[in-house]
């Protein structure tokens, strides 16, 4: 019986699971195309290697070839997994009339996000039908740190290594001044930052039974809405959001415990 011969500097299944997962992970809404050479340089690895991991996902349908030469797109696997993914999110399902709700009543677009692989994703969009100018934001874009959601999110996620990943390349000081900050959000319970170009977002927390699961925020002016602490706009807010949380029969405290036992 012919022995079976094993390459020593071939990576193991579980290494080789954990890759693919950081190739498709480098796609984002800005980068939708990569070629070997660029998968290279973002995860350390040398340009063979690189092109051996992406060239067998074209046949598992995870990834495309692209219009450059050399280049790679998401593929129909990755949409059709994406698709099912969201289908089994209930909040999904539940948000668009809370969601109206909220973008008629205080004149703003009404955004639903949930947790990514590099965190927050827009799922969700409402516009305010009766304004003929809105502010807004296309489903499926990637929100950076400096996002309410993204705030809300690091706030209240229990998975300490999701955050850390995100946090990882923040300074001694910065990371400082952002616990503080999530500290204050998880006592508040929302969070109101100024964006740029006069834009402004606030976001509040919508738990299930496993913690927080997704965001609810605004986005608009202090011309269109009111966005000041306590107003009746950010009031509607946090209502919407606790509706949310209770028909997905979430417990806010005890996701709370959970982050504290986390940290």
């Amino acid at each position: 019986m012919k022995s079976e011969i094993l390459d020593e500097n071939a990576p193991s299944d579980i290494q080789a699971v954990a890759r693919v997962g950081q190739i498709c992970s480098l796609f984002t809404e800005g980068e939708v195309e990569l070629t070997a050479g660029e998968v290279a340089d973002r995860l350390g690895l040398n340009r063979t290697t690189a092109y051996r991991y992406c060239a067998p996902l074209v046949g598992a349908g995870l990834l495309e070839r692209g219009s450059r030469r050399g280049g790679f797109v998401l593929g129909a696997l990755v949409l059709q997994l994406g698709i099912a993914a969201l289908s089994r999110r209930r909040v999904v399902e539940l948000a668009p009339p809370h969601l109206s709700r909220l973008a008629g009543a205080v004149h703003s677009t009404a955004v639903l996000s949930l947790w990514g692989v590099n965190g927050p994703v827009v799922t969700r969009v409402e516009e305010d039908p009766r304004r003929i100018v809105v502010v807004t934001v296309r489903i499926g874009a990637q929100l950076d740190i400096t996002a309410a959601q993204t705030k809300t999110f690091l706030a209240w996620h229990p998975d300490r290594f999701a955050v850390e990943r995100l946090l990882g390349g923040l300074g001694t000081s910065a990371r400082a001044a952002l616990d503080q900050e999530l500290e204050e959000i998880r006592r508040v319970g929302i969070v109101i930052v100024n964006e740029t170009d006069g834009l402004i977002g606030a976001a509040a927390p919508v738990f299930d039974e496993y913690g927080i699961c997704a965001t609810v925020a605004l986005l608009g002016t202090d011309k269109m809405t009111d966005f000041r602490p306590g107003s009746d706009a950010m009031d509607l807010l946090r209502e919407v959001a606790a509706a949310l949380t209770r028909d997905l029969g979430g417990h806010p405290a005890e996701a709370a415990r959970a982050v504290s036992r986390a940290g």
